[in-house]
């Protein structure tokens, strides 16, 4: 049976089968927390409570850098050739896509995405982002310095011994592959904080590096709170470097982590209030609603890249908005285990509640109303279904503030020199997309965005080719993805040699 041929009864029978992990995954080896202490994970789509995982804190954290550490050392990963570790790796990636049912099944279940975006997204992209970076690393090469004759300057990449991944629980399994894929290709030993919403398919992946040949103590998965678990790995002397994705409020409290302890490397991608600038020239409006559209409510809008702001010419704006609400109509909301759904639920009640504020505060604020979607059968879950608000004035807080939820403003602009104003008019600067049929326009605006990626008549973020970060306070330090992510993991060393 093919993946798309999969029922909800299918979904559902496989995710009643699934032995589901429980335990951090520390030197090899499936652990309970030192204190025995668990936390509840909740299905959201159903309120329902899945299993109790290992809530581990500092003295797991220990023993997690005290294994890493150790396994570095001893160079069985480190010192490997970069073509073995090519090997291991892309037998990962086999192993992912061997088991690519049971991960999918276990992604739907944590965190309400639907099961056709897990099984036909997450999963593959995870193992072809690992396939990637496993590809690329015995390709890049060190360099020489122009030192002249009596002198040889080489400068070298070294690994950083032990690094941590700090996940969100938005796109669990493609964030791992995202962080884990050139962190272990270097090879450094990691230590891996998925959020606590979504701790399982770590811990699957995990155990899949081990069957995969990746040695113990390399990979090692801490699951537990921020306010423990994170901030135990914010604040260790022993690790060298934190890659971190989530949101803003928590990227600063790892900078101040990092200022109270070792100075350690922090990248940050933080949140978005990206937008979706449609010029007077962008042609076909149906096929730009269908990309704005899936800009801002794919993955229920809970994506720091989501285009929850349209930036419209005032022209043409209603044209546009009319085939945005009706393509924002073939989007069904209800059960994730549903292959036809493309929508599934928010992650929790917090989540739940903060998007139903943001969404009064935008009718107090005098925007209109003009979509609310539909919602499918369900059985109570965290279910807020799309909403588009026209007549949004860029000074709104549904304007301003990342909502993390599936909720449309809709912005009129006169020219294009107000459109970049009203798009650059924010805190944030992660990804913008710009639709125009005009190169010379295109070029020129793509520029003139603050933002980390900007796609032209589509919405992207790229693939594993492209580097992927943000501007202002969407994050800094680094880029996943690409050759750049590479370097969140070395540290370049120069070696100079006398020739006299």
């Amino acid at each position: 049976m093919s993946d798309t041929q999969f029922s909800r009864d299918d979904i559902a029978a496989i995710a009643a089968s699934l032995s589901l992990p429980t335990d951090a995954f520390i030197n090899g080896s499936f652990t309970k927390s030192q204190s025995g202490a668990t936390f509840e994970t909740v299905n959201p789509a159903n309120r329902a409570s899945l299993t109790a995982i290992a809530s581990c804190d500092a003295g797991d954290v220990d023993r997690a850098v005290a294994a890493a550490r150790s396994t570095f050392d001893s160079g069985v990963w480190s010192n490997a050739h970069p073509s073995e570790r090519k090997a291991t790796l892309k037998r990962l990636a086999e192993l992912i896509d061997r088991d690519r049912v049971e991960l999918a099944v276990l992604e739907t279940l944590e965190s309400g995405k639907p099961i056709r975006d897990t099984l036909e997204i997450d999963v593959p992209e995870t193992a072809r982002c690992i396939e990637w970076f496993a590809e690329g690393i015995d390709k890049i090469l060190g360099q020489s310095s122009p030192s002249g004759s009596e002198a040889l300057g080489l400068i070298v990449r070294e690994p950083i011994p032990v690094v941590a991944c700090v996940l969100p629980w938005n796109f669990p399994l493609m964030m791992l592959s995202w962080k884990i894929g050139p962190a272990l290709a270097v090879g450094s030993s990691i230590i891996v904080k998925p959020a606590e919403q979504t701790s399982m398919t770590a811990l699957k992946i995990a155990a899949l590096a081990s069957e995969a040949g990746v040695p113990d103590g390399v990979l090692n998965v801490v699951t537990g709170l921020g306010e423990t678990a994170g901030r135990a790995i914010g604040l260790h002397p022993g690790i060298g470097a934190v890659s971190f994705t989530g949101s803003t409020e928590v990227g600063r409290l790892f900078l101040h982590y990092s200022a109270d302890s070792n100075l350690k490397r922090t990248v940050l991608e933080c949140g978005g209030k990206n937008p979706c600038v449609v010029l007077s020239d962008a042609g076909d409006l149906e096929a730009v609603a269908k990309h704005a559209v899936n800009a801002a409510f794919w993955n229920m809008g809970q994506n720091c890249t989501a285009n929850s702001r349209l930036i419209v010419s005032r022209a043409m704006k209603d044209e546009l908005l009319h085939h945005v609400i009706a393509e924002s109509k073939n989007w069904t909301m209800g059960d994730p285990f549903h292959p036809d759904n493309l929508l599934g639920s928010l992650i929790s009640d917090e989540q739940f509640d903060k998007v139903n504020g943001y969404i009064s505060i935008g009718a107090s604020e005098g925007a209109e109303l003009v979509y609310d979607g539909a919602l499918g059968a369900n059985d109570g879950g965290y279910f807020v279904t799309p909403k588009i608000f026209d007549g949004v004035a860029p000074e709104m807080t549904i304007a301003r503030e990342e909502i993390f939820g599936p909720v449309m403003a809709v912005i009129a602009v006169d020219d294009d020199e107000q459109a970049i104003n009203v798009a650059n008019d924010t805190d944030y600067g992660l990804q913008a997309s710009v639709f125009t049929r005009d190169i010379t326009r295109a070029h020129t605006i793509a520029r003139r965005l603050e933002a980390g990626t900007v796609s032209v008549n589509c919405y992207s973020e790229g693939d594993n080719t492209t580097p992927f970060g943000g501007f202002k306070q969407s994050g800094f330090g680094g880029r996943d993805k690409s050759i750049y992510a590479y370097d969140q993991y070395v540290e370049k060393k120069t070696v100079w040699i006398d020739l006299s």
